[in-house]
């Protein structure tokens, strides 16, 4: 059983930053791929950015250059900086964790086996 507890998410104008944090616990696979990916009301979740067991990184291409994305694997915690936040990234942000090591982030949502409770961020302009 894989547990994940979402932080940091909130309101902001746009511009600003936020940090999300999502802590891991349980029978987390060493080298487990991990994400944060994003839902808009009516849309599809995907985007965000992917980080696999060796500490790659992948970023859709509309948070390039703004959003960060690193692991501390003692603590099993993953963050994502988000700087100069913009209206459309207003979103449901979900932390997931895969079943197995991986190679090579991802951005896909199968790729997940575990998935938290969401943290929302919202972005007015």
């Amino acid at each position: 059983q894989v547990q994940l507890v979402e932080s940091g998410g909130g309101s902001v104008q746009a511009g600003g930053s936020l940090r999300l944090s999502c802590e891991a616990s349980g029978s987390i696979y060493r080298g487990a791929g991990m994400a944060w990916l994003r839902q808009a009301p009516g849309k599809e979740r995907g985007g965000g950015a992917g980080i696999d067991g060796f500490g790659r990184t992948t970023y859709a291409d509309s948070v390039k250059g703004r959003f960060t994305l690193s692991r501390e694997n003692i603590k099993n915690t993953l963050y994502l900086q988000m700087n100069s936040l913009k209206p459309e990234d207003t979103a449901m942000y979900y932390c997931a964790v895969s079943s197995r090591m991986t190679w090579g982030a991802s951005l896909a949502t199968s790729d997940y086996a575990y998935w938290g409770q969401g943290t929302q961020v919202t972005v007015s302009s």
